[in-house]
């Protein structure tokens, strides 16, 4: 049977029931199914799609979670890792956020709280005008600031930079704080060593200047003048070099010594001995003692006890106390050289010794020549020493 055969089938028995009315009702209802039914697939069709979207929308918001979860970790851990810390706060400077402890105050102590309350009085006044500064203007603001923390001055370097809603009014601060006390102590200790260095290289050249005036006067040709000279530069040389091994801050006795006497000290049979506690010199006494020191040990090599192999040199220093402070005592004593006679004239090196040494350490310097050797006894006052240690070094013979 034909749909329309069904149909007209349907309308007349509808008719023998009730009337044009049972069949107005049932085409209604049937108009009404059919409008029911698609309303429903289309609701369907969407919610499918809207849970699709849905699902889509949490996996996505998940992801993005994650994400800001390992972004704000990283940050954390850099901030941890620098002297960098990250804060917030409102309009009336009440810190809304921090990143780390600050100011020697935990996280829990600063939220809430404002400057009034955290920063020391010293340094409080400097800190909130930069920052309402920046609330008046908009206008970031970097500067460098000392805060006093109890007695303990810190340099911090402020970095400020308004924080505005969603009208594009003014609603706070965001600030970085780069902690930066070491750097400015490195910059005033390379200002020092500036000044130091300037000071030092002064009188490196009034030195070398005073020797080759002096070198020049009592030399006997311009090949004896330039053999000794370079000889005392490099006296000198030796010196600073232990005085750079210890970054200037003296130079010991006993490594002094072995330097000057270098070509004699280390050798399998030395005819030098060198006995003494540990004494550090500062770093001027340790210039001036070592050019003496060369002088003696260049006048024994030439006439005295270094100048035949039955020669021998002893080198004694122990602490000392006189009526004048106290003090160390060096002594320098050869045997077994040739026969010493007093000069007929005083050179460079006599001089150096009994009037230069004697007054850069404003003590007193005895030089002897005795028949069986040079000796040379050579006070040095406390104040020329950092330290004096008790325990003996020395060079068997």
């Amino acid at each position: 049977m034909s749909m329309s055969a069904l149909w007209e089938n349907t309308v007349t028995q509808l008719n023998a029931i009730g009337g044009q009315r049972a069949v107005d009702t049932a085409i209604a209802f049937i108009i009404f199914a059919i409008v029911m039914g698609i309303a429903w697939l289309i609701w369907w069709r969407r919610s499918r799609s809207q849970s699709s979207q849905i699902r889509s929308l949490e996996s996505e918001h998940l992801r993005l979670t994650a994400e800001l979860a390992t972004l704000l970790q990283r940050y954390e851990i850099a901030l941890r890792g620098s002297d960098v810390t990250v804060f917030t706060q409102d309009r009336d400077l009440r810190y809304t956020s921090i990143s780390n402890d600050f100011l020697g105050y935990k996280v829990a102590e600063i939220i809430d709280h404002t400057d009034d309350d955290l920063m020391p009085a010293d340094s409080r006044e400097a800190v909130i005008e930069m920052k309402r500064s920046v609330l008046e203007s908009g206008q970031p603001k970097d500067r460098e600031l000392q805060i006093f923390e109890g007695d303990i001055p810190s340099w911090y370097d402020f970095h400020v930079e308004p924080v505005r809603g969603a009208k594009k009014q003014i609603v706070g601060l965001a600030c970085a704080v780069v902690d930066i006390t070491a750097s400015k102590e490195g910059e005033d200790h390379l200002r020092l060593l500036m000044r130091e260095i300037s000071h030092r290289s002064k009188n490196l050249l009034a030195i070398i200047q005073a020797m080759a005036r002096q070198t020049a006067r009592h030399a006997g040709s311009i090949d004896d003048f330039l053999n000794q000279f370079n000889a005392r530069v490099q006296a000198l040389a030796r010196s600073h070099d232990l005085l750079v091994q210890q970054n200037w801050h003296g130079a010991g006795l006993h490594d002094l010594l072995r330097s000057q006497l270098s070509p004699y000290v280390d050798t399998e049979l030395s005819p030098v001995t060198i006995e003494g506690p540990a004494v550090l010199l500062k770093p001027e006494t340790a210039q001036n003692l070592g050019l003496a020191l060369h002088e003696l040990a260049s006048n024994a090599s030439k006439y005295g006890a270094l100048s035949v192999p039955s020669g021998r040199i002893i080198v004694r220093w122990a602490e000392v106390s006189d009526g004048k402070g106290d003090g160390v005592e060096l002594t320098w004593s050869e045997s077994g050289g040739p026969t010493v006679g007093v000069p007929a004239k005083r050179g460079f090196g006599s001089m150096l010794i009994q009037q230069n040494l004697a007054r850069s350490l404003e003590s007193e310097v005895e030089l002897k020549f005795e028949h069986d050797g040079v000796s040379c006894r050579i006070m040095i006052p406390e104040p020329h020493l950092y330290s004096v240690m008790h325990a003996k070094e020395s060079i068997p013979s």
